[in-house]
């Protein structure tokens, strides 16, 4: 009796299982994308209470949310639609929507991607295919009391650009040095074509790590801090603002800072930033406005989309003037 006991309760286990599997959506999680061109980007998706929701990075810019997303069969459809509107010769509004379709499917952690967008006529355009593979679950915080940091290493010797070099080929150099400073100066000249100015890298490449520097921004300034070369610490003239992940300090358009503690423009302004294991402490003017939070994906700008990849310190330049100085790095000792 005792035997068939147990092999009753086996055989509801057995059965049970096919159930569960069967109820688990395997898109659900996070995804590191390779987007057409060969550009970073995120898709995120998140399912409560049977109903699905998405959000999306897109090489530059912002994580934004998807307008729909759903199964259907074995592909995941996620639209996005993009609104816009211009004035035409005669002065009249014109208002036009673009839908954009991605579909995607998987094999195991990988995920392979089409996108495909449609005016309002009906016409497609943008056809091309992409890849993505899943991104593994952050893992609980780390203790920071108990990593241990290596010897300071100076990445900016306060005199020229040694160990630094332009992020983009064929972009215009804003960057100098003058009395110990890190400036960028990307000046348009009026009548001329638009030159694109270029970001600035550390030629050395980093994983986990400390780093403290100095930063100015001019009124309306605006630059970024790149970890790894894929999570941007944001640098801008914020003063005054309400709290946004946009604001100095912020993981842009990911993690907001708890306090504002920036400075107003023109004012020296220190960063202390911890990055390890995925996670991230930003302390901003002697005040901890992010606390080893997780990082769920790359940001907008990032030179690829792997997390578990070596990457440099990079410096956004192709946005407005800044200055940086004193730029060290302790690399974690594993």
């Amino acid at each position: 009796m005792k035997k068939m006991l147990i092999l009753f309760c086996a055989a509801l286990v057995l059965n049970a299982a096919p159930t569960r599997a069967v109820d688990t959506n395997p898109f659900v999680g996070n995804w590191a994308l390779t987007i057409p061109g060969g550009g970073a980007g995120w898709l995120g998706v998140v399912e409560k209470d049977g109903k699905l929701t998405a959000s999306i990075l897109w090489g530059g810019g912002s994580v934004l949310p998807v307008d729909a997303v759903k199964v259907d069969g074995d592909k995941l459809v996620v639209t996005r639609i993009q609104r816009s509107q211009r004035r035409n010769a005669a002065g009249q509004t014109v208002r036009t929507t673009t839908t954009e379709t991605i579909t995607a499917s998987i094999d195991g952690d990988n995920m392979k991607l089409s996108t495909v967008s449609k005016r309002q006529d009906g016409t497609e355009f943008g056809k091309a295919d992409f890849t993505g593979k899943r991104i593994p679950p952050v893992g609980p915080a780390p203790d920071l009391s108990k990593v241990k940091f290596g010897e300071p290493i100076v990445l900016f010797n306060g005199k020229n650009l040694d160990g630094l070099r332009l992020v983009e080929q064929g972009s215009v150099s804003g960057w100098s040095v003058k009395d110990g400073v890190l400036t960028n100066n990307p000046v348009q000249e009026p009548g001329k074509p638009h030159k694109n100015y270029g970001n600035i890298r550390t030629d050395r490449e980093f994983e986990d790590f400390n780093l403290t520097l100095e930063t100015m921004v001019p009124k309306g300034g605006n630059s970024g801090i790149y970890l790894r070369g894929i999570y941007e610490v944001q640098v801008a003239d914020t003063y005054g603002n309400r709290l946004d992940s946009h604001n100095m300090g912020g993981i842009y358009s990911r993690i907001t800072p708890t306090i504002a503690a920036e400075k107003p423009a023109g004012e020296w302004q220190t960063y202390d930033i911890t990055l390890v294991d995925r996670h991230v402490t930003v302390i901003l003017n002697g005040k901890k406005i992010i606390d080893n939070q997780a990082l769920l994906g790359c940001t907008g700008g990032a030179l690829w989309s792997d997390q578990f990849r070596p990457g440099p310190i990079y410096l956004q330049g192709d946005h407005t003037g800044v200055n940086y100085r004193t730029i060290v790095i302790r690399p974690v000792v594993k």
